[in-house]
């Protein structure tokens, strides 16, 4: 069987679990495999480290701690906030509700005497995870590559790829920003290096 290495595009399964009470956090859709490329944090980042070596067509385990997956949780990261300011923003903030603060997301743990409570350290931080992974295959197909890139990388599910005149072009249904643009082609001369010119267009 092959053996993966680091920019390989692989097909897989995954299901994640908190080691602690084997709840899950994240897996593939209803069994439906997704092509990934190792080593460009599609999924969480040890875990891709930890498939390069392995084989295509089994199943693997990896046990990952909680510093290596989502760090350890910080008391800093635990702030009051004047209730005030959620009011300005016409948010009624309650125990649960999930906030995204300048680009730092948060969950509120409690309300009272006018202030707010509000942890920003990762959901997972503090935990172990275990990811049970199936490798089904290497993909080779140029198209099929640039697919799981586009949906990784870019966030778009259905765009069409093809090729006019020697340049790679994908058609989105939504804008996509310059600067993510620029940061794709960057990724794209990285791990697809025969694609030599790419547009992106609406």
């Amino acid at each position: 069987m092959p053996v993966i290495k680091k920019h390989d595009f692989v097909e897989i399964e995954y299901t994640a679990r908190v080691k602690e009470d084997n709840s899950i956090f994240d897996t593939t859709n209803d069994h439906s495999p997704v092509v990934i490329c190792v080593g460009e944090h599609s999924i969480l980042q040890p875990v891709e480290e930890r498939m390069i070596g392995k084989e295509t067509g089994k199943d693997y385990t990896f046990e990952i701690d909680s510093m290596s997956a989502f760090g350890k949780r910080d008391a800093k990261l635990i702030q009051l906030i004047p209730a005030g300011k959620f009011r300005q923003q016409n948010i009624q903030p309650f125990p649960g509700l999930q906030l995204n603060i300048d680009g730092v997301f948060g969950v509120v743990k409690t309300v009272s005497g006018g202030r707010v409570l509000v942890d920003f350290n990762h959901p997972l931080a503090g935990k172990d995870v275990i990811y049970n992974v199936k490798i089904h295959r290497l993909v080779e197909d140029q198209n099929e590559k640039l697919a799981s890139l586009v949906k990784t990388h870019l966030g778009v599910k259905d765009a069409e790829i093809g090729m006019k005149d020697g340049v790679t072009e994908i058609k989105c249904k939504s804008n996509v920003p310059k600067q993510l643009q620029d940061e794709f082609g960057k990724v794209i001369e990285r791990v697809i290096p025969s694609i030599k010119s790419i547009k992106i267009f609406k």
